[in-house]
């Protein structure tokens, strides 16, 4: 599977659509993908980091012997994971 899918797609269309000459397509879609992988990685990055702090958080409130950290810990989680929903 293509790490760039949307922008192959566009590539391909373009192609299809291009008249005498390519190049300076080329470069606007090398940009392009460029772009995705990094947004990619970056969603990757985001999701690693997120199961980190949710294992963190599990493993913290498992000791209740820091009740009141643990419950403002938990508060700030649930209230980062409601914004970051769509």
């Amino acid at each position: 599977m293509s790490q760039t899918p949307r922008t192959d797609a566009a590539f391909r269309s373009a192609i299809r659509e291009a008249n005498d000459s390519a190049e300076p397509l080329n470069e606007m879609i090398g940009f392009s993908m460029k772009l995705e992988r990094e947004l990619n990685a970056a969603q990757q990055h985001i999701k690693r980091l997120e199961d980190i702090i949710n294992r963190a958080s599990l493993a913290f409130f498992s000791d209740s012997s820091h009740r009141k950290v643990s419950i403002a810990m938990h508060k700030i989680l649930e209230e980062f994971t409601r914004e970051a929903k769509p």
